[in-house]
């Protein structure tokens, strides 16, 4: 039982507007909420302060006015008018209150009035700090000279002097009003964002579906959503010229391979049923012979591209002589094609010239090149090409020049597309469409690239380059040797 189950279950997912809108509002009320807090706490701490050093000063004042008779503390008749008209600068509650003591901690006036167990209740056994921690106070002492008499108490609740309900409305007020303000513009740029992206999921649902006429009328101005919107209506309109394309090579294929298997049946029935004489049936048989050629090159063409795409091609890198190299290929070929006589020409320049490459896939490359430029003949033309090496300080170059019909202005862009055939090489020649892909995937593969250079109604002209060698120690020093070149 080595399987290992999965669950089958889709995630849950929820639009973007709703998911960067509920994070982004969950941060505001985290952070304004850790802001809030601090602000309370500085604003406690602050409020304390400053009512603790305007007790102070009311404690110095009543210390002022009460005096000494007859070694006893003696106060005014008129401290507690004058007590009750400074309460007004403090936020009092029942727990403030004023008292005045004497060295044995004897109570002598207080405001409100207080009993002695009062005191007691008030501050701890020492007498010097209140005994509940809800309340803070200071104390102020009563001197005649050097010598203390008393002191004074000014007591009051903390939560008197920190937080009124104004203050914490009015804190909570800002803050809501900010998490508000902050959430409805995540709110309008979420939205203004995920708008675009939606349209874009939605034609992108379309394309899944069959439909490439998809339009995207999305106005923005930020940059990197024009580039998006840009960039997938370049895709869409790419994928719907590769789906006419697609149906179009495979009609052109199964078309292309179906004429010479036709063909090829017709010719050995008439040959099986005696509808020709024996030497005519000779030639009906060279005829299918042929057209199976054709059509074993045609199917080669297409497994070699299938192994290329598939990466099952192994392309060799190796240090070899280009111009020897080439020189064997164009001995060869003139060979094969002796019938057609063409005309070759090969132009190098004095030095040696090597590349890093596989000899092979340049000799496929460079045969395809020249089986075109024949193919691009004119009718009762004699095929010349003119062969040019030459160098650069990185790459070696192979130009091909035939004196075929060339190549129009409107196929140019599309010679190197997997199953494109020009109207005219549709009409003039069978095939695939995938030389001069296969090719170009070769070259790349080396390192190298295969481009048209030129093409006029007198010929065509194709590079190949190549990277070229440098002495390092890592790259392979193994060296072909090839037959003398063909003579310029």
């Amino acid at each position: 039982m080595g399987r290992q189950l999965t669950s089958n279950k889709r995630k849950r997912t929820i639009s973007i507007l709703s998911h960067w809108t509920l994070r982004y509002f969950l941060i505001l009320c985290i952070g304004f909420s850790i802001i809030a807090a601090s602000a309370l706490y500085w604003i406690r701490t602050t409020s304390i302060e400053k009512s603790l050093k305007t007790a102070e000063l009311l404690g110095w004042e009543i210390a002022d006015r009460v005096t000494v008779k007859g070694n006893q503390l003696w106060v005014p008749p008129d401290l507690n008018t004058i007590v009750s008209s400074r309460e007004k600068l403090f936020n009092t509650d029942h727990y403030f209150c004023v008292m005045v003591l004497d060295n044995n901690n004897k109570l002598i006036f207080s405001q409100p009035k207080m009993k002695q167990e009062d005191v007691h209740y008030r501050l701890s056994d020492d007498y010097l700090e209140p005994r509940n921690s809800k309340y803070a106070g200071v104390t102020v002492d009563i001197t005649d000279g050097n010598q203390t008499l008393g002191k004074v108490w000014v007591m009051q609740s903390k939560q008197s002097i920190t937080f009124s309900p104004e203050t914490i409305g009015f804190v909570a007020l800002i803050f809501g009003g900010l998490i508000l303000c902050g959430w409805f513009t995540i709110y309008l740029l979420s939205r203004k964002l995920s708008r675009p992206i939606r349209q874009v999921a939605y034609a992108a649902e379309q394309i899944r579906g069959g439909n490439y006429e998809v339009s995207l009328d999305i106005d923005t101005r930020e940059r990197e959503i024009n580039e998006l919107v840009v960039s997938f209506g370049d895709m869409a309109a790419r994928l719907r010229q590769l789906e006419e394309w697609r149906t179009l090579s495979l009609a052109g294929v199964s078309h292309e391979l179906k004429t010479p298997v036709t063909s090829i049946k017709g010719l050995v029935m008439a040959v099986r049923d005696d509808v020709v004489s024996p030497q005519e049936g000779k030639e009906f048989l060279d005829i299918a012979l042929k057209e199976s050629e054709r059509m074993e090159r045609m199917i080669a063409d297409l497994l070699d591209y299938n192994a290329m795409t598939a990466g099952s091609v192994a392309v060799r890198k190796e240090r070899t002589d280009l111009k020897l190299l080439v020189g064997e290929i164009l001995y060869q070929w003139k060979i094969a094609y002796e019938d057609q006589m063409p005309e070759v020409q090969l132009q190098t320049p004095p030095d040696s010239l090597y590349v890093i490459g596989d000899a092979l896939r340049i000799q496929q490359i460079v045969v395809n090149l020249l089986n075109n430029g024949l193919h691009a003949t004119a009718p009762g033309q004699q095929a010349r090409f003119h062969i040019i090496l030459h160098a650069d300080e990185r790459l070696l170059h192979v130009d091909v020049q035939d004196n075929g019909t060339g190549i129009s202005i409107e196929d140019q862009p599309n010679i190197f597309e997997r199953f494109y055939r020009g109207e005219l090489k549709k009409r003039r020649n069978r095939g695939l469409g995938l030389g001069l892909t296969y090719s170009r995937l070769l070259a790349q593969e080396q390192g190298g690239e295969l481009t048209l250079v030129s093409s006029s109604p007198e010929g065509s002209t194709f590079r190949l380059s190549l990277p070229r060698w440098v002495t390092q120690p890592e790259v392979l020093t193994s060296e072909k040797t090839y037959r003398a070149p063909v003579k310029a």
